[in-house]
């Protein structure tokens, strides 16, 4: 069984290889190319990027590291916090999803609504801090006197018990006994839903205005592309058609001249 996974986890980093190996080749060409090195550094997408390629050549650092030290005979400490390191950076390796925001209309749009929402979800976020702080003590406060078997050992608890309640996610692991409880978590649950209701009609607008917005920029990049390449098609066919006529006035001549 080792045996096997081994010879699995090899063919696995093979595929890695290659893929982190080309995505590194784009990655650099579209350096080279582009006009500010600095504007296209700052990029979010090139962010993306960075984040996704850097941990596999630290991964392969520290591996190397990690290999020297435990042939030098070092430490069990070392080691353990060079395998806390590398399981972080692995994980990270889940942002190569990340880069399908660059071929994807939809997950610009995300990422563009989110951006120039900031203001809407921090009062959204805001709202729910506001409405949690005072729920959740007058329920502890409630379960604590009146139900017979409190479920809500803490007041942060009922911070959690709040937000699930709150998003209407509604885990039904901490629920309340008494009938003053349940009359709270109903108040909780309908203003969860007023309150988040509140800012998703502005959302919703920039998002559909984002999305047109992009989808209006892919189009004019579209035209481009095909004006530029009947352009360049129409320059190549006279080109060819000027060098015809080049080449037959040439061979004419010397006909004559013979």
């Amino acid at each position: 069984m080792w045996g096997q996974c081994s010879q699995m986890c090899h063919n696995v980093f093979i595929v890695e290889s290659v893929c982190v190996g080309w995505f590194s080749l784009e990655f650099l060409l579209r350096l080279i190319q582009a006009p500010s090195k600095f504007a296209f550094l700052r990029s979010p997408l090139t962010l993306i990027d960075l984040v996704a390629i850097l941990p596999y050549y630290i991964t392969l650092l520290v591996d190397g590291a990690a290999a020297g030290r435990r042939k030098s005979g070092a430490g069990n400490s070392y080691l353990d916090k060079v395998g806390l390191v590398l399981r972080v950076l692995r994980a990270l390796r889940i942002l190569y999803v990340m880069r399908l925001a660059r071929h994807s209309l939809g997950l610009q749009t995300l990422g563009l609504t989110a951006r120039r929402c900031t203001r809407e979800f921090g009062l959204l976020l805001l709202f729910l801090c506001v409405a949690i702080a005072l729920f959740a003590p007058l329920l502890y406060v409630i379960e604590n006197e009146m139900a017979d078997s409190p479920e809500f050992t803490s007041i942060p608890a009922c911070y959690w018990w709040a937000v699930i309640t709150m998003t209407t996610v509604g885990y039904g692991d901490m629920v309340p006994r008494s009938t003053p409880g349940q009359v709270v978590a109903l108040s909780s649950i309908l203003s969860g839903i007023l309150l988040m209701a509140f800012p998703v009609t502005s959302i919703f607008h920039t998002f559909s205005r984002s999305y047109l917005e992009l989808k209006q920029e892919q189009e004019r990049v579209m035209f481009r592309r095909a004006q530029f390449l009947i352009k360049t098609k129409s320059q190549l066919s006279t080109m060819s058609h000027d060098s015809d006529l080049l080449f037959g006035s040439v061979s004419s001549d010397t006909r004559d001249n013979n």
